[in-house]
């Protein structure tokens, strides 16, 4: 089951960044992280969709990108951004 939640949270993260990414926000990897916390006390679920999440903008991650819109660059669906 747990690859499903996996896998949605990735999906969501790579559709957000595909069709929200040139928005002036938060990037989605912060919002991976916040699951973390409820992932580790409350539920399993919220975990493996925050990792989805991070793993899906693991490069702003990495760069430390909290605020602001991507670069424009021709992006691919299936990637980490």
């Amino acid at each position: 089951m747990f690859i499903i939640i996996f896998t949605a949270g990735y999906l969501i993260g790579r559709i957000g960044d595909y069709y929200a990414g040139h928005w002036d926000f938060f990037h989605h990897w912060i919002y991976g992280v916040i699951l973390l916390i409820p992932g580790i006390f409350l539920h399993e679920y919220f975990l493996w969709f925050g990792i989805g999440l991070i793993i899906s903008d693991l490069k702003d991650m990495v760069e430390l990108k909290i605020f602001g819109p991507d670069e424009k660059e021709i992006k691919r669906f299936w990637g980490i951004d």
